[in-house]
């Protein structure tokens, strides 16, 4: 253990003495956070919707016919209960459901005057008002035919609900995508870098000769940035909670334990990066290249997901960070509990044994 530690702190002084190197590993997330505004909008395509029709009648049918004719959504099948479509919420399999009450063309026909509720998903907020707008002028589209062959004027008003996120703020939609991001860079970059920067300087060789176990070695280069990491995630989450008001809503331990398993994830990959490559430049292009595209493009906090073709929406399945993304998003936005993140907490540990049972398969004890 006295060695293991002896190597721990080794790495440490590798890192504190390159001031450039701590500036990239506690300036990032900083820098991120201050730079990153509301989070890039695409167009709105093929939004997954649930239409909670209570009234069946005409009315609504037009109006559902309308929404379906669109390009914007795509209606699910409706749940029984409001229960079960606070579930749909929770679970992220909607963004924006409707509901038509009950005497929808019966007010029309009467007091030429009704109201629509629109619920929305607001833990994205460019994305949530996007499709209220969108949905209300579909419904205002409905009224305007019906005030243009009646000679009373009808008037539907629409409700709108905001959940998670009723202000509309930026930060709840790229605090996570930025924490994914920063963990992402640093555990891949740094240890990549790390252990090529011992192969280039001939240093590894003297290391494996060592009582020392390769696998302790590796190990040792790994803990720095994993303590590294986890101060980051510190930084991010303190400055989004005092700078941005931006609580965590969810288990905070739950939210570290998470954070914990991305960045063993990273300093896997990492690893695998090192064990392919022989120069640091090389290790670094293919760290920054390789993780800030994907997680920028496949994560969902720039560009939504859904919008892209299907050939892309399945390989944003194989990146890591889109899965840290929407547990974030889940635990810090919607205070969800492990019950609800469980499938994309098992999916990011089986990436993590698999990246890190390849890289100590690949992991060459002897340099020659």
């Amino acid at each position: 253990m006295k060695q293991f530690l002896a190597f721990i702190k080794k790495e440490f002084y590798h890192v504190f003495r390159d001031r450039k190197t701590l500036l990239m590993l506690f300036g990032l997330p900083i820098m991120q956070i201050v730079l990153f505004g509301f989070a890039l909008t695409n167009e709105i395509k093929n939004t997954q919707i649930i239409v909670m029709d209570y009234a069946k009648d005409d009315a609504s049918k037009q109006i559902i016919n309308r929404l379906e004719a669109s390009n914007y959504f795509e209606i699910r099948d409706s749940p029984a209960n409001a229960d079960q479509l606070e579930e749909s919420f929770k679970e992220g399999v909607i963004k924006l459901a409707i509901v038509f009450p009950s005497d929808l063309n019966h007010a029309l026909l009467h007091t030429h005057k009704t109201q629509v509720q629109i619920i929305a998903d607001a833990s994205d907020p460019n994305t949530a008002n996007a499709l209220t707008n969108y949905a209300t002028a579909i419904i205002m589209s409905y009224q305007n035919e019906l005030n243009g062959i009646n000679e009373l004027p009808y008037q539907i008003t629409t409700e709108v609900r905001m959940l998670y996120n009723p202000e509309l703020k930026g930060a709840p939609n790229f605090v996570p995508g930025v924490m994914a991001l920063v963990l992402m860079l640093i555990g891949v970059m740094m240890t990549a870098v790390s252990i090529v920067r011992e192969k280039e300087r001939g240093t590894m060789e003297i290391l494996l000769v060592s009582p020392f176990k390769p696998f302790l070695v590796i190990l040792s280069k790994a803990v720095p940035y994993l303590i590294i990491s986890i101060i980051n995630v510190i930084i991010i989450l303190s400055l989004s909670v005092f700078a941005l008001h931006l609580p965590v809503n969810g288990s905070i331990f739950l939210l570290f334990a998470e954070s914990i398993l991305l960045i063993i994830t990273a300093l896997s990959l990492g690893l695998l990066i090192s064990t392919s490559t022989d120069s640091q430049q090389t290790a670094m292009l293919l760290s920054m290249m390789g993780m800030m595209l994907p997680t920028m493009l496949f994560t969902g906090f720039m560009f939504p997901i859904e919008n892209m073709p299907v050939p892309l929406q399945i390989i944003s399945h194989f990146v890591p960070a889109k899965w840290y993304y929407i547990i974030v998003k889940s635990i810090m936005i919607k205070g969800l509990g492990i019950n609800m993140i469980w499938k994309e907490t098992l999916i990011l540990a089986g990436m993590s044994v698999v990246l890190i049972a390849i890289s100590l398969r690949k992991f060459k004890i002897r340099l020659a």
